[in-house]
């Protein structure tokens, strides 16, 4: 795992792409892309990550954000997003280490847990979320703007 830089950013979108829902929000247009890279590298509280392979090849990708609050006594939440492994690679054990790395950046942050949504139409992800002992304890709801 490495931060990603302004140079990964067509592999990521890549990955993101790379799946059914993916294919249907994407899009081939790089420019919003990188400039969303740009806020995201600039801001100390997110972290976009890429994984590679041997080759150098990007695998992998996710963003991990720290949000601070007032509930839980004030504890920082961390907020793991867009997590993607490329389907040549899927079922090596990299989607694991990937969100092992979350849980230790996050402890070494300070942040008490660790929090993500997956879509409903992925019930494979929900699986391996769950058998890493993510516990599905929220109803996620969202307002398209």
């Amino acid at each position: 795992m490495r931060r990603a830089s302004a140079d990964d950013v067509p592999a990521i979108v890549a990955l993101l792409a790379d799946d059914p829902l993916g294919a249907t929000r994407e899009s081939a247009d790089l420019a919003p892309y990188r400039e969303a890279f740009a806020a995201v590298d600039a801001d100390p509280a997110h972290l976009l990550v890429v994984a590679e392979d041997d080759d150098g090849t990007v695998v992998g990708t996710l963003q991990l954000s720290f949000l601070p609050g007032l509930s839980r006594g004030g504890a920082l939440r961390a907020q793991v997003e867009g997590v993607r492994v490329a389907a040549a690679v899927r079922g090596r054990g990299l989607g694991e280490a990937m969100l092992r790395w979350v849980a230790e950046e996050s402890r070494r942050r300070g942040a008490v847990l660790v929090q993500l949504t997956t879509d409903t139409r992925r019930p494979d992800a929900h699986r391996f979320y769950e058998r890493l002992g993510y516990v599905p304890s929220h109803v996620g709801m969202k307002l398209e703007l």
